[in-house]
């Protein structure tokens, strides 16, 4: 059973509420943060929350993030949820209505590689640098996708040029060689998996448009969730996966998460 804490009070997930009049619900005007647990133990909290504060600040939420409470409240959700025996995702949810949500959840599956097809997508750049509630494009633009026959949508602005999946970012291989992913004067998201891709190989940021991308010879996308996952196929085009450069970037991320939790 997945449970819940909220403003502090601890329950099922499935019997807990909010007042139907709280912002969150009825305009998506809050953040949230999506944190990996392994055996029990939340994975980059502190990057997390960090990036949960910049969000609440971008959005002018009045309270902020209650951090403090926050520390204490998520080892306590993990250990009523099953300590070690846990592994899945911690949901934090932060309302313009003031209530403050942790939650767990069991790791959403994914395929082993994926399916891309191109779905036109324009940044809110007023929500630049925010992990905003209002994820409804979003979500669509994975059911476009998937109504065309693909497992997930890259999002492609009206001028041609490649931002990311709708819940992950994305690597490519350059036709020079260099591991590439576009760069975040496109407005997209400060994902926390794509900064340990760049921070552990030797990726670089580099803009891209949708008709070089349909010839690149590998990709992959990262997210909390996902960690490395290859892509299979751009369009119409196939793709080999896992790539040597995917394979590589898979396994920097499992070390590296193998090794900050057991600093830990």
């Amino acid at each position: 059973m997945e449970l819940a804490c909220l403003d502090g009070a601890f329950a099922p997930s499935a019997e807990t509420t909010i007042p139907a009049t709280d912002e969150g619900f009825l305009r998506g005007d809050g953040v949230f943060e999506v944190i990996r647990v392994y055996d029990g133990r939340p994975f980059a909290l502190r990057e997390h929350l960090d990036r949960l504060e910049r969000s609440a600040a971008n959005i002018r939420l009045p309270e902020g993030v209650p951090r403090a409470e926050l520390e204490r409240e998520i080892p306590e959700l993990l250990e009523r949820r099953g300590g070690a025996a846990f592994d899945g995702i911690v949901r934090l949810v932060l309302t313009r209505g003031g209530r403050r949500l942790a939650m767990t959840e069991p790791t959403p599956p994914t395929p082993e590689q994926v399916r891309l097809g191109f779905v036109a997508y324009s940044p809110p750049r007023v929500l630049d640098g925010v992990k905003s509630l209002s994820y409804g494009a979003n979500m669509l633009a994975s059911r476009i996708a998937r109504e065309r026959g693909f497992d997930e949508a890259l999002l492609v602005t009206p001028h041609g040029h490649v931002l990311e999946a709708p819940t992950s970012s994305i690597f490519y291989l350059a036709g020079d060689g260099a591991l590439c992913t576009p760069p975040l004067d496109e407005h997209i998201l400060a994902s926390i998996t794509r900064d340990l891709v760049l921070r552990l190989t030797d990726a670089q940021e580099r803009a891209v448009t949708a008709d070089e991308f349909v010839d690149v010879p590998e990709a992959f996308l990262v997210s909390t969730t996902r960690e490395v996952q290859p892509v299979s196929a751009i369009e119409s085009r196939e793709l080999t996966a896992p790539g040597e450069r995917t394979r590589a970037a898979a396994a920097a991320i499992r070390s590296h998460i193998q090794a900050a939790l057991g600093a830990d």
